[in-house]
């Protein structure tokens, strides 16, 4: 009995010990998390309410929108992979997100208001716009509301409205999990989860995990760092809240002028690609590219993506066109 009891006391002990040194783990990555979450941008003052934004580069102004359970960083970060360099990358967090609050109005028409308005505080008189997942949602309420501000639009993997198979999110016990965890705004939940059993997280964003599993390193610390960039949780739980609601309603895309391309994936497990498909119908002209597989966050995509956004840009007249190899 000594023997069982002293086997139980020492089990109990490294237990304890292990849990110890998880949640200093924890504490210490989530300081440098939210360390990281207040640098690299400001807060601006504009009549409807406090905007956090970055505003990051030179050359051709570029208003990057974030997805759901982003912020600035992603935005930067969005634009970086989607779009590449040659930009004057302005980066709002959205409503709820970050520093930036939610206010009484929180709908995407009320938030391209917002983005309007960012732009004309920065003297910015038009950018091109790329709106992620349900950042896509302001994008286009800001081409048809504000028209003047737009000079082209790009919709990538866009959480829009579809007539008949809409935008959502596989009902797994997985994915319940998770969503009991953002709306309880476990930041430790989610990093322990992140440890433990990543592919969890990385279905919930939209991607089969063996697709990750299966894509080369560079790929999977690509999404890995995606991850991550919803941490801390709780300083984004606000804006998730927002997203994971929305009042979808077909809009008169018809009417907007800016040129288009809208990009999806067949396999996006938020079903994005009958969105895309129903606004490249509408919009007059608009470019629709739409890849077998990658998921919604485009696994082993980011350079033909970035190829193609980069020549309708140039098709466009918005940047140079790319230099061929010498004859």
């Amino acid at each position: 009995m000594r023997r069982i009891g002293g086997f139980l006391l020492a089990m109990s002990m490294a237990i304890v010990a292990t849990a110890g040194v998880a949640f200093l783990l924890y504490k210490n990555e989530l300081g440098r998390m939210r360390d990281a979450a207040s640098r690299g941008s400001v807060v601006a003052k504009l009549d409807i309410g406090p905007i956090e934004y970055a505003d990051s580069g030179v050359g051709t102004p570029l208003l990057s929108i974030h997805g759901a359970g982003g912020g600035f960083d992603q935005g930067l970060a969005n634009a970086a992979n989607f779009v590449g360099e040659g930009f004057r990358v302005i980066a709002p967090s959205r409503f709820g997100y970050l520093r930036t609050p939610v206010p009484q109005d929180t709908s995407p028409a009320a938030q391209a208001d917002a983005h309007a308005a960012l732009l004309s505080k920065l003297n910015v008189p038009k950018a091109v716009v790329v709106g992620v997942s349900a950042g896509a949602r302001s994008a286009v309420e800001l081409a048809l509301r504000h028209p003047d501000k737009v000079t082209a639009l790009i919709l990538i993997v866009p959480g829009l409205y579809s007539p008949t198979s809409p935008v959502s999110i596989q009902a797994s016990r997985g994915n319940k999990f998770v969503f009991w965890v953002v709306n309880a705004g476990g930041d430790f939940a989610w990093w322990a989860t992140e440890k433990i059993a990543p592919s969890v997280l990385v279905r919930f964003l939209g991607v089969r995990p063996a697709l990750v599993a299966a894509a080369p390193r560079a790929e999977r610390d690509r999404v890995m760092s995606v991850v991550k960039s919803v941490e801390p949780l709780s300083l984004r739980f606000p804006g998730i809240n927002i997203d994971s609601a929305p009042e979808l309603h077909e809009l008169p895309l018809e009417v907007i002028t800016a040129p288009t391309i809208i990009i999806s994936a067949r396999d996006d497990l938020f079903n994005t690609l009958p969105a895309a498909e129903f606004a490249a119908a509408k919009i007059p002209g608009a470019k629709l590219v739409v890849y077998d597989a990658g998921g919604h966050l485009l696994v082993e995509q980011q350079q033909d993506v970035r190829i193609a956004v980069r020549t309708f840009l140039a098709g466009a007249g918005l940047i140079p066109p790319p230099v061929g190899p010498k004859q």
